[in-house]
């Protein structure tokens, strides 16, 4: 049986590479979104890999989808080798001007998504590899991150928790940090694409760092433009 890599979100931008990039490893691959028709898509591309392609509706912004999405994969009856918490999204704001609701929108899609997803697959994930999707913004600050920054810094904090409650575990944490890269959140910007670092490199990270013996793991995966943040 193949292992299992589970990427929440995973129907394009980085978490689409970090799926394909396992698959390309052989692994079976179970994803999450909103939309049923780059769902179809996704499915159908990996399973070109030879792989095994699971693709559920769920809106991660809701605890009841994401409780459904969990027992989906859990009806799988595969072990969980690999569950990369992608989920999430990015709206520009400051935090005295941003809409009502921005802070609480934010947290549950990507906080609450990884806390709750984990909780519901941990019993699937026996010495497994679990990747929580932050950003620079989770360390750093700046003009216009506003509630998004807010709800990386405590992705980060989670990270942090969960890698010291499953170290007995042998399960690994890893909180990956990327600047800022190509996908959809860009779109519309008139900065050349050599400002911006590929989806298909923070995959390939990932993956070194999954790749290491058990007896190492990276904690935090930084990973910024050659050039440096924008």
């Amino acid at each position: 049986m193949n292992k299992l890599v589970v990427v929440t979100g995973g129907s394009k931008g980085i978490g689409r590479a970090i799926a394909e990039r396992f698959a390309r490893a052989g692994f079976d691959v179970a994803t999450c979104g909103r939309n049923a028709k780059d769902l179809a898509t996704f499915k159908s591309d990996l399973e070109k890999f030879g792989v095994k392609a699971y693709a559920f509706v769920a809106d991660m912004r809701d605890k009841a989808q994401i409780k459904t999405f969990c027992e989906q994969v859990l009806a799988l009856n595969q072990t969980v080798d690999v569950l990369v918490n992608n989920a999430g999204y990015f709206v520009p704001g400051s935090v005295l001007s941003e809409p009502s609701g921005t802070l609480e929108s934010m947290i549950e899609t990507n906080l609450y998504s990884a806390y709750y997803v984990t909780r519901g697959l941990i019993s699937a994930i026996n010495k497994g590899h679990i990747f929580n999707m932050c950003s620079i913004a989770s360390i750093q600050a700046y003009p216009n991150g506003g509630s998004y920054a807010i709800s990386k810094f405590a992705l980060l904090g989670f990270s942090k928790v969960l890698r010291e409650e499953l170290k007995p575990k042998g399960v690994r944490v890893t909180a990956i940090l990327p600047g800022a890269t190509k996908t959809a959140s860009w779109e519309g910007t008139d900065l050349p694409d050599s400002r911006f670092m590929k989806p298909q490199d923070v995959a390939e990270a990932v993956f070194a760092a999954w790749s290491l013996s058990p007896n190492s793991v990276v904690e935090e995966l930084l990973i910024r433009p050659q050039l440096g943040d924008i």
